[in-house]
């Protein structure tokens, strides 16, 4: 387990976050939503309870799906969180950790079916297509179509 408490924020320092608790999981989506939100291949996320979860500055959120919006700093850009609607859970993107090394992948590599087809994923976790791993399965009604 990392250093408590679990602290990061944006590229400029605008907004700030700090968790009393470590992440419930660390998972790697591969959806095609996630790769236009973040710009990337995938996107490396930690969960975590919003009971001690505190955000100094303000995001601005923009809803991706029925099922998410995503939070970003407006100044520089930096994309920060998901949150699914009416959960009590954050995603946070492992990058804007303070210190990312210390939270290490645990739980699955999930949206495989949109998983870039010349990215070898370099482990052994669970893969699941989008909806079907033990966290997003709750808000499979919700997600669009990959």
């Amino acid at each position: 387990m990392g250093t408590l408490p679990v602290t990061g924020g944006c590229l400029c320092g605008a907004i700030r976050y700090e968790s009393t608790s470590p992440p419930n999981w660390v998972g790697v989506c591969h959806c095609r939503i996630c790769q236009r939100a973040y710009g990337n291949l995938f996107a490396p996320m930690g969960s975590f309870p919003q009971a001690g979860f505190r955000i100094t500055g303000v995001p601005t959120y923009y809803r991706s799906s029925k099922a998410a919006e995503r939070g970003f700093c407006r100044i520089c850009g930096s994309p920060l969180f998901m949150r699914y609607t009416g959960s009590k859970t954050i995603g946070v993107l492992v990058g804007t950790f303070d210190r990312p090394n210390e939270w290490p992948l645990t739980l699955c590599h999930t949206g495989i079916e949109s998983k870039i087809s010349w990215y070898a994923i370099p482990d052994n976790f669970p893969r699941f297509k989008t909806g079907e791993d033990p966290f997003t399965a709750q808000y499979k009604d919700l997600l669009p179509d990959a």
